[in-house]
């Protein structure tokens, strides 16, 4: 591995959409890190996790001046620290959309959170679509396919190329696989499903799940 000067601590691949979110994006960007993983709902997992973070929650990442926690922060330090990628578009209106849309995300959909967790794995019956949850749908769709609208037409990313927008939304894509969710009942032409396929075609969603798929293979040998 090339010289790195981060190490991203993660939580169980199958389950922690927050760790997925600034994998992904170092993983597009190319930027070198080592992974810690810490598994998730242990009676030490707290414990394990404070080691390398104060507020005892995944992800972190851990530079060789400090530790940088919450998904979001992690992905604005990325920003900052490799404007290279150009992980916030260039444009000042599609950058400040961007920016918007996650945190939107980062704060909402509380009840697409519950009613369909992350279990990449798993392929589930859609959960009944109460009032709050239809609406976090809805809002989905109608910001995917805005974004792509007005902003995408120079690439296959809600900004046309590849942003932070992207990777706070990736486990969302996730969701809606798992759980089967028809796009077109809440509003979708396509164009939004295709946008989610393309994220979960996404090179380094394959490098995700095998992971996952590794972690599961190595708790059903040994289990404790």
């Amino acid at each position: 591995m090339a010289e790195t000067n981060y190490t991203l601590v993660i939580g169980d691949k199958n389950l922690s959409s927050w760790s997925l979110r600034p994998w992904i994006a170092l993983k597009v960007c190319g930027i070198p890190f080592v992974e810690e993983r810490i598994r998730l709902r242990q009676p030490d997992t707290r414990a394990e996790i404070m080691r390398h973070c104060p507020s005892g929650k995944v992800p972190a990442l851990k530079t060789r001046t400090g530790v940088v926690w919450d998904s979001l922060a992690i992905l604005e330090y990325l920003a900052e620290h490799h404007a290279e990628h150009h992980l916030w578009p260039h444009d000042r209106e599609a950058r400040a959309a961007a920016r918007c849309i996650s945190a939107e995300m980062h704060s909402g959909f509380v009840t697409l959170r519950n009613d369909m967790s992350m279990e990449l794995l798993a392929r589930l019956s859609c959960p009944p679509i109460s009032d709050t949850l239809e609406t976090d749908i809805i809002r989905i769709v109608a910001i995917w396919h805005d974004a792509r609208s007005c902003f995408g037409k120079g690439g296959p990313f809600l900004f046309g190329a590849f942003s932070n927008a992207d990777a706070m939304f990736v486990p969302v894509a996730t969701r809606f696989r798992t759980y089967g969710v028809d796009l077109s009942r809440f509003g979708d032409d396509g164009r939004v499903q295709a946008y989610a396929e393309t994220l979960l075609a996404l090179p380094a969603m394959a490098e995700w799940t095998e992971g996952a798929k590794e972690e599961v293979r190595a708790r059903a040998a040994s289990p404790a």
